[in-house]
């Protein structure tokens, strides 16, 4: 296991739009027992009552949201590009059934309880503040329901407080 340090936000060096985007993220979430994780590339970071903030979407569907939705609590890490096809894997098979984080060949380490993947340079504590579900009746750009939800598996919009920053 690596040895992380707490950081504060005026020492993060990053762009959150190559680090979401372009590099993509893990979300981690569930307790010592049993922990998932996923990869990630669509999400934010920012200010959100009074708090720093990461703004994450995560599909129905998805296997992990049942352990984010029991626990309330969650993890983003963030690890080197030498990890792509580590995340590639992680983002295609489903831990409902095989245990993909051994099949990885990743760690999970523990911050006060959650989960997170050891092999990250940067992880994110987060406290879910909100979860709204997205329904395309709210959608203005009407070509967004057809682009991205042809299979009707909506994202549900989780909005948390970034309680700890961790970095190695």
């Amino acid at each position: 296991m690596h040895t992380f340090q707490r950081i504060t936000t005026d020492l993060m060096e990053m762009n959150p739009f190559e680090k979401i985007g372009k590099d993509w993220m893990l979300v981690t979430a569930g307790n010592e027992e049993k922990a998932n994780t996923m990869t990630a590339s669509w999400g934010a970071l920012g200010q959100m009552w009074g708090h720093d903030a990461a703004f994450i979407v995560i599909r129905q569907s998805r296997f992990t949201k049942e352990f984010i939705d029991r626990e309330n609590m969650f993890s983003l890490s963030f690890p080197k590009e030498n990890y792509r096809n580590v995340m590639k894997f992680l983002g295609t098979v489903s831990g409902r059934n095989e245990n993909k984080i051994a099949g990885a060949r990743v760690n999970i380490g523990y911050y006060n309880g959650v989960p997170y993947i050891d092999e990250a340079e940067l992880i994110f504590i987060c406290r879910v503040m909100s979860a709204t579900k997205i329904k395309p009746e709210e959608f203005i750009d009407k070509g967004i329901d057809t682009s991205w939800y042809k299979d009707k598996d909506y994202h549900t919009l989780y909005i948390a407080e970034i309680t700890d920053m961790l970095a190695r």
